[in-house]
């Protein structure tokens, strides 16, 4: 297969890039030719996170740039389209929205239209094609402490403006399944953490602050609730989905892994004390502090994720425990290089 990554030189889609490279993604059946990476390189972007291997080749672009990807498509004969190109950031879209609407939203459909004009041209070889649009959990908005987990049934209720236009993706890439028949599958993932994050999600920040001895600032009172998702079990998912997902599904994808952000931070100071109990500052819990907590913040999430599971045989490899230690250890490592 030749496979298009959107948004291939961020946290995830790097790591995506990598495991399509790698031996296990060949072990799950994945015969690969070419990966091609597309991406814009904003601030969260790092050429540095993606691997150097004749199969894969980095294009720097945006897109929204239609053309563009129109040619990608055509030069490089994509079999599928892997789409984690994207603004994340709630924070930055309560800020500054327009970004969000541009990239998720229009940037989703400039990809989606000149798909299906490339899978046109193929005529019956189109059969063969997928375009997997990769997604947040954060559409389906806020949980209550005893509400069931989301699953793929779920109404969908935005809070913020990065949801919203996450959101409004999905009912793209749904429509362009309904309305042309185009081969769209939608996979919905909790929160991603792992190493190489950029530090502005709260486990990387948290873990970098904790290094320095510096305050820890925790919105509200620390009682949300999210689902923790290892980053490499989200890649593995992402290829099953690719090799075995039906065409016009959905599928929920989870850690298992609900904690509180209060507890999040309480298990990164203590996971760093145990593996690095000879640093000169070690953090201690008298550094968290509370801070007001942001417009709309939603209470929990948390993901059912029975459908991949069964349909797919795919399950979490990592515990909350386990991949944390993996990723407080890659911090300690990039501290002392």
């Amino acid at each position: 297969m030749n496979l298009l990554v959107t948004g291939g030189a961020g946290f995830i889609g790097s790591h995506l890039v990598h495991f399509l490279l790698g031996e296990e993604a060949k072990a799950l059946g994945l015969n690969l030719r070419q990966v091609v990476t597309l991406d814009l390189l904003t601030y969260a972007g790092n050429l540095a996170n993606l691997p150097t291997d004749p199969r894969h080749v980095f294009v720097h672009g945006d897109i929204q740039d239609g053309p563009l990807v129109a040619d990608l498509l055509r030069r490089y004969q994509i079999d599928a389209v892997l789409h984690l190109a994207a603004e994340s950031h709630v924070d930055r879209s309560i800020a500054a929205p327009e970004a969000f609407i541009m990239t998720n939203l229009v940037g989703t459909h400039r990809l989606l239209d000149q798909f299906r004009g490339y899978l046109a041209e193929l005529g019956e070889a189109a059969a063969r094609k997928v375009f997997v649009h990769v997604s947040t959990d954060e559409v389906f908005g806020s949980l209550g402490e005893m509400d069931p987990p989301f699953s793929e049934t779920s109404l969908y209720a935005p809070s913020s403006p990065y949801s919203a236009s996450k959101a409004g993706s999905d009912h793209l890439a749904r429509a362009y399944f309904q309305t042309y028949g185009l081969p769209v599958i939608i996979t919905n993932c909790s929160n991603n953490y792992g190493p190489a994050q950029f530090p502005e999600k709260l486990i990387p920040l948290m873990i970098r602050k904790s290094l320095r001895g510096e305050t820890l600032p925790i919105y509200g009172n620390g009682q949300h609730i999210r689902d923790w998702l290892y980053v490499t079990d989200h890649c593995r998912a992402l290829v099953m989905t690719l090799l075995k997902g039906k065409i016009g599904q959905t599928y929920l994808i989870g850690g298992k892994a609900e904690r509180r952000n209060i507890e999040v931070v309480r298990a990164i100071i203590a996971t760093i004390r145990e593996l690095a109990p000879q640093r000169r500052i070690l953090p201690t819990e008298d550094l968290i502090t509370y801070v007001q907590d942001r417009p709309g913040h939603d209470l929990r999430y948390a993901i059912n994720p029975a459908r991949i599971e069964t349909e797919l045989g795919w399950t979490p490899q990592e515990n909350f425990t386990s991949g944390l230690r993996k990723t407080v250890q890659w911090h300690l490592e990039q501290s002392l290089s």
